[in-house]
């Protein structure tokens, strides 16, 4: 499910619907050349929650930011982790069962066979005016390709557009 010609705005409107419609316990990787907008729409995500999205940066040389408030959120970066083993001696499988937290990933695609299989996948590509986005949504996990075809029809009935 893609939505295209995404500014900010439409990049916020986005999260706010996620939050709104995905329950807490959930496990994101986000895709995305660097500068695509992966922090960006944790960054979203993060302001939705009620979190300030000032506080939230990539987590490159950290790996690992939680943030708290009405979703706890667990926010990594897995561009410089440089195999499988590393990522999960960050402690990553008890993020990813953490029924009270959002696990928000970046550069997932790096470390997707330790993904678990009902991720939630993000790939954001930049368009051709780089200030736009498309953003493409998709999982394995039947009740959340559900929750996700229901977010992208809200969004085609307000009048996004679709890739």
């Amino acid at each position: 499910m893609s939505l295209r010609h995404l500014d900010l705005e439409h990049v916020d409107a986005l999260a706010r619907r996620m939050v709104d419609a995905l329950a807490p316990g959930i496990v994101f990787g986000l895709v995305g050349t660097l500068g695509a907008g992966k922090t960006r729409i944790v960054q979203s995500m993060a302001a939705a929650t009620g979190v300030d999205p000032a506080d939230v940066t990539s987590p490159t040389f950290t790996l690992l930011q939680t943030h708290h408030d009405s979703i706890t959120l667990h926010h990594l970066d897995a561009y410089r982790v440089t195999d499988d083993d590393e990522f999960l001696e960050l402690g990553v499988e008890e993020l990813f069962d953490d029924p009270q937290a959002w696990t928000l990933v970046e550069w997932a695609d790096r470390v997707r066979s330790v993904m678990p299989r009902e991720t939630v996948w993000i790939k954001i590509d930049i368009q051709q005016d780089a200030n736009l986005r498309q953003i493409t949504m998709f999982t394995e996990d039947d009740a959340l390709y559900e929750s996700l075809r229901m977010i992208h029809q809200r969004c085609l009935d307000d009048g996004w557009d679709a890739a």
